[in-house]
């Protein structure tokens, strides 16, 4: 575990975060308090930020995961006919 003072962590920031990437906690310090914690993610963390941005949503309730995880994407059903939408097209020209 390593303290740095916040100005020295201003200055070397990417090196930091590599240190707590690599595992190791980092503890900030502002005029010999500590004030902040550089700490490696959690087990089971998600790499990519979408991963955590949508476990964020599900934790807030934004977002409900599915009752039964199935693999395969529901199937691509269409609205309507191409005929429908040309006469709904054609009706709303005619309307005008």
């Amino acid at each position: 575990m390593r303290a740095i003072g916040l100005k020295t962590l201003k200055d070397k920031l990417s090196e930091y975060v590599r240190l707590a990437a690599g595992g190791e906690t980092v503890l900030v310090t502002d005029r010999d308090r500590v004030v902040a914690e550089l700490v490696p993610p959690r087990a089971g963390r998600g790499e990519w930020l979408a991963d955590a941005t949508l476990a964020e949503a599900v934790r807030r309730g934004y977002v409900t995961p599915p009752a039964l995880a199935d693999k395969t994407p529901p199937p691509n059903l269409p609205v309507a006919t191409l005929d429908e939408i040309l006469a709904e097209l054609a009706a709303d020209r005619d309307a005008r």
